[in-house]
This record gives structure tokens, C-alpha cells and sequence, in this order.
């Protein structure tokens, strides 16, 4: 069975960034900027990431664990310099 999340990814105002990537059970899924919906296991435990990569390097990587009580909402937000984490909690 499998349960729907709502990830929302922000990126600063200022600046230019790359597309995100999101990765769920460990495969890697290009993204785009803004809200979508994601299908996720619904009784297994696991890791939601979302990472920035420009060609050369990887950055901006945040996770969140999740459980079998997880939250049907993520918000992801970009940092504003390239060797910063990003941010992922609930939203």
C-alpha cells in the first residue's frame, strides 16, 4: 500500500539553483521548484532527502526520517550559500 506526501521545495529569493533532487528509499528523482506529491511506502519505515547538484558538486542535502506515523507535509528550503545544509521538517 502506499500513502501520498506533500513536499513543498523552496528556493531563495536571490540567486540562481539548480533543479533539486529528491530521493525516496534510495532512488534519486529529479524535481522542480515548488509544491508536488510524492507516493511513499505507507507502513515501512525510511529516509526522504532532497540535495542540489550543479554539475560538480552536490549541496544544499537535507533529510528527514519516516515513520509509520509520518506527516502528510514537507518543506524544504534551499540555502543560501553552496556549502550550507538545507532545511527539511514539517509543514
Amino acid at each position: 500500500m502506499r500513502d501520498r506526501l506533500r513536499l513543498t521545495l523552496r528556493k531563495p529569493w536571490l540567486g540562481w539553483f539548480p533543479k533539486p533532487t529528491v530521493v525516496i528509499g534510495g532512488r534519486g528523482q529529479p524535481a522542480q521548484w515548488g509544491t508536488g506529491t510524492w507516493q511513499i511506502p505507507a507502513d515501512e519505515a525510511g529516509t526522504i532527502g532532497v540535495y542540489l547538484y550543479n554539475r560538480m558538486w552536490k549541496y544544499g542535502a537535507a533529510e528527514f526520517n519516516l515513520d509509520s506515523e509520518h506527516p502528510s507535509a514537507l518543506v524544504y528550503t534551499a540555502p543560501w550559500l553552496p556549502f550550507l545544509p538545507g532545511r527539511l521538517k514539517a509543514g
